[in-house]
């Protein structure tokens, strides 16, 4: 137990993952700072924040790195279309089961998740402690990041436009682009003159990223609190529904390993597939839900199935990267 605990606190679950309840029973008795829009709200704070994130994100990204990544192909294509493809056409199919029930805008939330991209840090995390391809493992999380800009909206915008109002995929692209794109890259330019500074101080970086996510989060369920979105849900329903998180996870999981042995892939290769391919990203979900659902009361029913996946991803994924640890060399 207590090395499954340092697992998990590596992976920045313990703390992170008890803030993120703190912040939703704080949306729920103390709604009112979320709501206020002056002179400043926090949704105006964390849209720059959110800038911010993802400037830091391309300081510490190097361009040469990147370059390197691209002579694995065939495994980095496995990923990216686990992530972008099987993922969301297998929620999809679940659709007819969600229609016309009390459950569609759930579906809607669980769609999104799989549309998503992979998580950059837990998923290196995992793959190194799994003894895993860590330099492929790096290169696959941050290119489905910049990928995940374009990709997630297209989806997003095909089959939740409905739950959302007015949705113009183009625009949306737009603002992505200013708001994560743009940021990225300007950060990989500066890569060479404070990529070195910016490794070492990665930790604070990180607790300004988690600090601006947590604003999210606390605005966003503010707003659904205030709407009355959750009353509809029982304990037993969202029982079901962390159960059905966890299926997801396996479900690909196992999914993503049969394909990879399918390529041949080395050992190596085969846990970074099955960490990126299998993993969602709570930071762009957070992020991309400012922006895709920016005019909705909703955000906090749509980010509910992200954060229970996120949380159960970290506690599977741990427990199977020390299982992975453990295996004999051959």
């Amino acid at each position: 137990m207590k090395k499954l605990l340092a697992v998990l606190s590596k992976a920045g679950f313990d703390g992170f993952l008890l803030m993120i309840g703190t912040m939703i029973l704080l949306a729920y008795f103390l709604p009112q700072p979320g709501l206020v829009k002056e002179p400043v709200s926090l949704e105006e704070i964390a849209n720059i924040g959110v800038s911010f994130i993802f400037l830091f994100y391309g300081v510490r990204l190097s361009l040469e790195k990147l370059k390197n990544g691209l002579a694995n192909w065939k495994m980095h294509i496995v990923v990216q279309l686990t992530t972008f493809l099987f993922f969301p056409l297998m929620v999809l199919a679940s659709r007819p089961l969600f229609a016309g029930t009390d459950f569609e805008l759930l579906w809607s939330g669980i769609f999104f998740l799989a549309a998503l991209p992979s998580t950059v840090s837990s998923s290196v995390v995992m793959v190194s402690i799994a003894r895993g391809n860590i330099p492929a493992a790096i290169f696959n999380a941050s290119i489905s990041s910049l990928i995940g800009v374009l990709v997630t909206p297209l989806w997003v915008g095909l089959f939740i436009a409905s739950a959302t109002g007015d949705f113009d995929v183009r625009e949306i692209i737009i603002k992505l682009f200013l708001q994560v794109l743009l940021p990225v890259i300007i950060g990989i330019s500066f890569n060479s003159r404070f990529g070195a500074i910016a490794e070492k101080y990665k930790k604070q970086l990180k607790r300004f990223d988690q600090a601006i996510i947590l604003t999210i989060i606390y605005s966003s369920f503010c707003k659904s609190f205030s709407e009355h979105l959750f009353e509809g849900f029982t304990a037993l329903e969202l029982a079901g529904l962390a159960a059905g998180m966890l299926t997801l996870f396996f479900t690909v999981f196992l999914c993503v390993g049969l394909i990879s042995r399918l390529f041949g892939f080395s050992v190596e290769d085969r846990i970074t597939v099955l960490f990126c391919g299998s993993k969602k990203s709570l930071v762009h979900g957070t992020v991309m839900s400012k922006v895709l659902f920016q005019h909705s009361t909703i955000t906090g029913i749509v980010l509910l199935p992200l954060m229970l996946y996120h949380a159960l991803q970290l506690i599977a994924a741990s427990i199977i990267a020390q299982r992975l640890a453990r295996r004999k060399e051959v």
